[in-house]
C-alpha cells in the first residue's frame, strides 16, 4: 500500500471477514431476535450481533503511530462514516462494510482450574465476549487486523450485564497498549476512542480517599467505546472452550470444530512460522512449541517493565501471544514481588506470580489441543513434553531478562539476589531505580532518587548498596557507555502509572481531554530524554499520600 488511505470509501477496498468466512455460525443465532440477551450458545465459533451506538458519540483521541502502521491519513478520523462504524453504529454503511458485528464464546480457567460456575447456566455455554463486538476485518499492508469494539453493548454472553465499558477504563486501555506496543512488547492495539454524554451507567467504586479494598458504593459514569486492533483476538479460553466440547463430545461436530479454530489461528497468526503443507500433528506441535515462545517472551518482558496483567487468567490470555485485555491491570510503583494491583486477584497473579500464572495458562493451551491428537499416542507425549518444559524455558527467559536490565552478558545469580534483598530492605521505586542505575552510577547517591525515604543516608544502608554496586560494576564490560546506552533501552524512564491515569480520566469526565493527549505522547517515547518539564512532572515517585488509597494504590474489575 504506496498512498494513504484518505476517505472511508477507500478503506472499505481491504475489507476480508476471514473468521466470519472460515469459521461456523451459530445455528441457533437466528432464532434468538437480535441476540442481545444471555443465553447458552452450544456450537458454532461466533454469534452475529449489532453494536450498540454511542449517542451523539464525542471524538477524544486516536492513535497517530497507529494510523501512520495502518496507511490511515488524519482526515480519515474526520469523516462521518469512520465516527459511526467505530463509535458503534455500522448501519447505512457502504456495502462492502457489514450492517453485524460478530462476538465470541470462550471458556473460563483460573490458575489452572476449570470453571462453569460463572457461566450463568453453569454450563460454560453462556461465557465470551459480553460487551467486545467485532466489526471488521481488514488486510493493510499485507497484515490482517481485526478490530473490535469494547463497550458496544450486549451480546449472548452479556451474562445479564449492560454491554458497556465506562469512560474510565477505556481512557485506560487507550493509552496503556499503544504504551506498551513502544515498550516494545506484544499487545493489542489502540485505534479511537469515544464517548457519550447521552447515556450512563452504574458501576461499583470506591469513596474518595478510601482505604478499602472493595467497591462501597455505586456511581453513574459516562460510558465510551475504545477500538482495539489485533491479528485476531483468539484467546486460549477460546480454545478451551471447543478443547472441552471436543473432550465430552458434546455434539456432533465438536472436534471439527476445534480442529477449524486451530487451524484458523495457525492461518491468523503463525502462517510465517508453520508450513501450511504440514499435517494436522504438526502443525498442532508446532503451534504448542512457538505459543511457549512467545507466551514466556511476554511474561518476561511484563517483568523488565514493572507491568502487571492483575486478571490473568485462560480468557485473558491471547492465543497468538500477546498483551491483551487491560482490565486491573497496574505498573508498579515501589518495589514489591507481591504487587497486585487487582483487589479480586489473590496472590497467584501478583507481578513475581505471573511466570507461574502463564504456565498455569499454557497447561489450558495444550489441554485444549489433545482432543486433536488422541488417535496418535507419540504426538500427546511430544506436546505434554513441550508443555513440561515450559517451566524451563521461562526460568531461561526471566534470567535473560534480568541479565538485560543490569547489563550484564550473563545471568549472575549471586548479584541479582543480593539486589532483590536490598530492594526488598529499602522502600525503592522499579522504575527509577533501574533507570538510574543505567548511568552506572558511583555509589548510593547516584540511585538516590528512586529511594521513598531518606534510609539512603544510614551508613549500615549505604555501605551495603556501595558494595553491590562495586560488585556489580565488576562484573560490567570495560565500554561502560555501550552498557549504559542499552540499559536505557531495556529500563524505560517513563511507564504509566496509575495516579497518572486517576487525573487524565477525571479531567474527560468534564470534557477535558488535554492530559490523555499529553499522556498519549509522552507514554509512546517511553525511554526518552524528554524535557525538564516533563521528567520533573512524570519522573518521579508516587506522592506518598495516594498509597493505599483505593482507585489508585488498587483498583477493581469494574468497567
Amino acid at each position: 500500500m504506496k498512498e494513504k488511505i484518505q476517505t472511508f470509501e477507500e478503506l472499505t477496498k481491504y475489507t476480508n471477514y476471514s473468521f466470519i468466512e472460515k469459521l461456523n455460525r451459530d445455528p441457533d443465532e437466528k432464532n434468538n431476535s437480535d441476540n442481545k440477551f444471555p443465553r447458552e450458545v452450544f456450537s458454532g465459533h461466533y454469534v452475529n450481533v449489532k453494536p450498540t451506538a454511542l449517542k451523539e458519540p464525542i471524538y477524544i483521541s486516536h492513535s497517530k503511530i497507529f494510523f501512520e502502521e495502518l496507511s490511515f491519513d488524519e482526515t480519515l478520523i474526520k469523516s462521518e462514516d469512520f465516527t459511526k462504524m467505530f463509535s458503534g453504529d455500522i448501519s447505512n454503511l457502504p456495502e462492502q462494510i457489514r450492517d453485524t458485528g460478530w462476538a465470541t464464546g470462550y471458556a473460563l480457567s483460573i490458575y489452572g482450574t476449570e470453571y462453569y460456575a460463572q457461566c450463568p447456566f453453569q454450563t460454560g455455554n453462556g461465557y465470551g465476549d459480553g460487551r467486545a463486538i467485532s466489526v471488521l476485518e481488514a488486510v493493510l499492508n499485507g497484515k490482517r487486523w481485526e478490530f473490535q469494539l469494547k463497550g458496544a453493548g450486549r451480546t449472548p454472553y452479556c451474562r445479564g450485564a449492560d454491554g458497556r465499558a465506562v469512560l474510565r477504563s477505556s481512557v485506560r486501555e487507550f493509552l496503556a497498549q499503544e504504551h506498551m506496543y513502544k515498550l516494545r512488547i506484544p499487545t493489542s492495539r489502540s485505534l479511537t476512542l469515544f464517548t457519550s454524554k447521552k447515556e450512563q451507567v452504574s458501576r461499583p467504586w470506591f469513596r474518595d480517599n478510601s482505604y478499602s479494598k472493595d467497591p462501597e458504593l455505586m456511581i453513574e459514569e459516562d460510558v465510551a467505546i475504545t477500538t482495539r486492533v489485533a491479528p485476531s483476538f483468539i484467546r486460549v479460553g477460546q480454545l478451551e472452550l471447543f478443547g472441552r466440547r471436543a473432550r465430552k463430545d458434546e455434539h456432533p461436530d465438536a472436534l471439527k470444530e476445534l480442529e477449524m479454530l486451530v487451524l484458523h489461528l495457525i492461518d491468523r497468526e503463525y502462517s510465517e512460522i508453520i508450513n501450511q503443507e504440514l499435517s494436522l500433528k504438526e502443525k498442532v506441535l508446532l503451534l504448542a512449541k512457538n505459543y511457549q515462545d512467545r507466551l514466556t517472551s511476554l511474561v518476561a518482558n511484563w517483568i523488565r517493565v514493572g507491568y502487571c496483567q492483575g486478571n490473568f487468567n485462560s480468557d485473558n490470555c491471547a492465543a497468538g501471544g500477546f498483551t491483551l485485555d487491560y482490565g486491573p491491570f497496574g505498573f508498579i510503583d515501589m518495589f514489591d514481588p507481591n504487587y497486585q494491583p487487582w483487589t479480586g486477584g489473590g496472590m497467584h497473579f501478583s507481578f513475581f506470580n505471573q511466570p507461574q500464572a502463564a504456565q498455569k495458562n499454557f497447561k489450558s493451551f495444550c489441554s485444549a489441543l489433545k482432543p486433536l491428537l488422541k488417535s496418535t499416542p507419540d504426538s500427546l507425549k511430544q506436546l505434554e513434553s513441550i508443555e513440561n518444559d515450559f517451566a524451563n524455558i521461562m526460568q531461561s527467559k526471566i534470567e535473560k531478562m534480568w541479565a538485560s536490565k543490569l547489563g550484564l552478558d550473563k545471568f549472575d545469580f549471586e548479584i541479582f539476589n543480593e539486589l532483590i534483598n536490598l530492594l526488598m530492605e529499602n522502600p525503592i521505586d522499579y522504575t527509577i531505580f533501574f533507570r538510574e542505575l543505567s548511568n552506572i552510577p558511583e555509589d548510593i547517591n547516584g540511585i538516590s532518587k528512586s529511594f521513598y525515604d531518606n534510609s539512603f543516608e544510614k551508613e549500615n544502608i549505604k555501605s551495603a548498596w556501595n558494595k553491590w554496586l562495586k560488585n556489580w560494576k565488576e562484573k560490567l564490560d570495560e565500554d561502560l557507555k555501550t552498557v549504559s546506552i542499552n540499559m536505557k533501552q531495556t529500563n524505560p524512564k517513563y511507564t504509566l502509572r496509575e495516579w497518572h491515569l486517576v487525573t487524565a480520566y477525571q479531567n474527560a469526565e468534564n470534557g477535558n481531554y488535554d492530559l490523555i493527549q499529553e499522556l498519549q505522547e509522552i507514554m509512546t517515547n517511553p525511554y526518552d530524554e524528554q524535557t525538564k518539564e516533563i521528567e520533573e512532572k512524570y519522573y518521579r515517585k508516587k506522592p506518598t499520600d495516594f498509597f493505599g488509597i483505593a482507585g489508585i494504590s488498587h483498583v477493581s474489575c469494574s468497567s
